[in-house]
């Protein structure tokens, strides 16, 4: 490694220090003939055959999950291999400082499960954790970029539980082609790049995120190999450990350590706050088997994940008020104002009643009653848009869903994440959504470690959002804050018919469901799903759209009903987009259709084990 680093970091290997030597910086070599002619996997956003696939949005990783399914494993086995290799080439969406949310379907038993991997709060956080002395919330700069945003990482936990639980393979051979990617490298492209740069102000205030995504003090360059020797040697520690190397030991001391004491870089324009974790907390984390979510759309049984996260309770109420509607290719304008008042509605009776299911008794059920959907649906006029915000409904007390009543401003959430979907020869489907927050999470690097923290406390409502109301995401000990990852399965009879899910924040459940609509109920073909242009309304005064739609004639129609549409946000890259979906429909005599971006995030990397070219 050191003979590495010293023939790219440096000219000369006479000009190299010890201290040099023992630092964490990893390589990041400019092109050469060599690197030339080992290109990238090619990225395919569709693909069809049998044995397994696996989709995502980046090629290195879902050809890491192939490679564990061509040896014999299975849908678990091959996410969890995607999900530690999307850690090494999608840093700045997920890895070991993070936490998720996976859905899995069991051929055997015909039923789904769920892990909640999520991200716990410290035991020492309080509800006003995020105030400051004069009782406001914090500055958002000072919140994401601080220790104080960091909870307990459950990724490491979630893949050991769902190996143990339902796979076939240890967690060291599943980390293996991930730790060679690590050690190998990957060719830095343009997303890669223009994250990095996104990111590049706050990665320059912690000494260790310089030294590892700005190397030499500069931005990564396109066609180069990026190498993660600290990632590898960490991955390496967790195959011989176990993940008790971060519940128990080393790698969660150092966590611990660079959580209380960022390591602010000389130069740091922004002094972070420390943190409140401590070794017990980690100690204390376990990732949760729930009760997933359910309801019955078209005859399907569309299956998802409950609280903590919102994704589940929200997709399908939304689903459940649209079953009041015939949507219908025939008039596509009328459709997509069903579904974005559909979308408003259930937005706004998330926010109000879900949170962790430890701490607040979380109406599950009644948000999913389709007497509540068919109350809440009274509020949907066919000629005129709702005015946002609107107040959330009591789904205990269905008979008032249909009162029209003014809310309050929504929370904040980060826009960044990552999804995976995969299956295997045997049925066995898995979607698995994961994230470290925003894109680049806290900004800071463990020292040594090579991975990210997550800033996922941030997703906590700093103050309750109605005053005199029960607010179920303000900060507590050892919970976890809401979320919007919503992996997806839909069965037909009992056996799959699709899975689905994205990233994107709260964009995740818009994302989620309008690729349902447009393949349920809109007759696109699951590819055709993916690639439409997408709009996002989470009970706020305007929809945010990709450019594609406001150059569309359903716009000038929906404007005529009074609905308001910006421009969607820039959060993974330079362009405006929103989600990034990972998906799998299957087909008659054990063939699987995997789909991933055509052109969002830069393109996805859809694989099958048996190609029907």
């Amino acid at each position: 490694m050191a003979v590495r680093r010293a023939a790219v970091v440096v000219a000369s290997a006479a000009a190299l220090s010890l201290s040099l030597l023992a630092t964490s910086c990893q390589v990041n070599s400019a092109p050469s003939a060599a690197d030339a002619k080992e290109r990238p996997p090619a990225k395919k956003a569709v693909a069809t055959g049998s044995g397994g696939a696996v989709s995502s949005v980046n090629p290195y990783a879902s050809r890491a999950g192939l490679e564990v399914l061509r040896k014999g494993g299975n849908a678990v086995d091959a996410a969890v291999a995607t999900a530690s290799a999307l850690g090494v080439v999608e840093p700045y969406s997920a890895g070991v400082g993070g936490g998720g949310y996976m859905v899995f379907y069991d051929a055997k038993t015909k039923k789904v499960h769920t892990l909640d991997g999520r991200e716990t709060a410290p035991r020492s956080m309080r509800a006003d954790s995020f105030l400051d002395r004069s009782g406001k919330p914090l500055p958002t700069e000072d919140a994401i970029n601080s220790g104080l945003s960091v909870g307990v990482p459950g990724t490491p936990a979630t893949w050991q539980k769902a190996l143990k639980d339902w796979g076939t393979v240890s967690l060291a051979k599943a980390l293996r082609p991930a730790t060679r990617i690590a050690d190998d490298g990957f060719v830095v492209n343009d997303e890669f790049r223009a994250q990095t740069a996104m990111n590049e102000k706050r990665f320059r205030d912690f000494k260790s995120t310089t030294d590892l995504f700005l190397p030499q003090g500069k931005l990564p360059v396109v066609g180069s190999r990026f190498r993660n020797p600290d990632l590898a040697r960490t991955y390496r520690q967790l195959a011989r450990e176990g993940v008790d190397a971060l519940y128990h030991g080393a790698v969660g001391r150092d966590v611990v350590r660079t959580v209380q004491k960022p390591p602010m870089a000389a130069n740091a324009q922004h002094k972070a706050r420390p943190g409140l974790m401590k070794t017990a907390d980690l100690a204390d984390y376990a990732a949760k088997r729930r009760e997933p979510t359910r309801t019955a759309y078209h005859g399907l049984d569309v299956y998802s994940m409950g609280p903590s996260s919102a994704g589940g309770t929200t997709v399908g109420e939304a689903l459940n008020i649209l079953g009041s509607f015939h949507l219908s290719k025939k008039d596509k304008a009328e459709a997509l104002h069903h579904y974005l008042e559909a979308s408003r509605i259930s937005f706004a009776d998330r926010n109000r009643w879900v949170g962790d299911p430890a701490f607040s008794d979380v109406p599950t059920k009644a948000l999913l009653s389709k007497d509540f959907a068919k109350e809440r649906a009274c509020l949907i006029r066919s000629d005129k848009a709702l005015t946002s915000p609107l107040a959330p409904a009591d789904p205990r007390h269905p008979d008032a869903g249909c009162d029209l009543k003014t809310g309050n401003k929504q929370p904040h959430e980060g826009p960044s994440t990552t999804h995976l979907v995969a299956s295997d020869r045997w049925g066995n489907v898995v979607s698995y959504t994961l994230t470290i927050e925003q894109t680049g999470g806290s900004a800071i690097t463990v020292p040594g470690r090579g991975f990210l923290l997550n800033n996922e406390l941030t997703d906590f409502d700093f103050a309750p959002l109605t005053k005199g109301t029960p607010d179920p995401n303000l900060p507590g000990p050892g919970k976890r804050p809401r979320s919007s990852m919503s992996p997806t399965i839909v069965l037909r009879d009992g056996k799959p018919m699709m899975a689905v899910g994205s990233p994107g924040g709260a964009t995740i459940i818009t994302t989620v469901l309008q690729t349902l609509v447009n393949r349920l109920d809109l007759g696109m073909s699951l590819p055709e799903a993916v690639a439409a242009p997408r709009l996002s309304q989470r009970n706020q005064a305007a929809t945010e759209a990709e450019p594609a739609f406001l150059d569309s004639p359903e716009r000038k129609k929906l404007e005529g009903m009074g609905h308001r549409f910006v421009l969607a946000p820039k959060a993974f890259t330079p362009s405006p987009e929103i989600g990034a979906v990972a998906a799998l429909e299957f087909l008659p005599q054990g063939k699987v259709t995997a789909v991933a971006e055509p052109k969002r995030r830069g393109g996805g990397s859809a694989m099958v084990l048996n190609d029907s070219r």
